[in-house]
């Protein structure tokens, strides 16, 4: 990618829009490979009744913007990407939660030489030699970076 574009992660509550909601975002934007900003939302976890889903983002409470409702979430995440290209991890339900927006979407995986399994995040971790993170956004864009460096 020689412009600008997003990658991005999404936690939701469910596997399909029509159930769930969105309860996490965490998005960079790129020019080329230089991070120009960063996006770390959550929904407030007043909202979240699931347990499973509150441990799994328990981590770095500090480092993100929370929000009262999913609306508002969504509207500050359509803001950050605007009409950017959207580089995805390309499961099924980050589809069904994407679907709604016209931006360009391309799975990140291709970029990286790997395919979307159930243990993608451990081959990304193994190929490039990353310490293991939390913020998966973080893996793809050190990924692409080792990618590019290595072409």
């Amino acid at each position: 990618m020689t412009k600008e574009y997003i990658i991005l992660e999404i936690i939701p509550t469910t596997s399909k829009k029509e159930t769930g909601k969105i309860i996490q975002i965490q998005a960079l934007k790129l020019n080329n490979l230089k991070l120009l900003d960063r996006l770390d939302i959550r929904l407030d976890e007043s909202n979240i009744t699931n347990p499973d889903l509150l441990a799994m983002i328990s981590y770095d409470k500090e480092n993100f913007t929370y929000f009262q409702d999913e609306e508002k979430l969504l509207e500050t995440f359509k803001n950050f990407i605007s009409d950017l290209p959207l580089l995805i991890i390309d499961n099924e339900y980050t589809k069904d939660y994407l679907k709604d927006f016209t931006n360009l979407k391309e799975s990140i995986f291709k970029y990286l030489n790997l395919e979307l399994t159930d243990d993608v995040f451990s081959n990304l971790i193994k190929k490039y030699n990353l310490e293991p993170s939390n913020n998966l956004v973080d893996l793809l864009y050190e990924g692409l970076i080792y990618e590019s460096n290595n072409n």
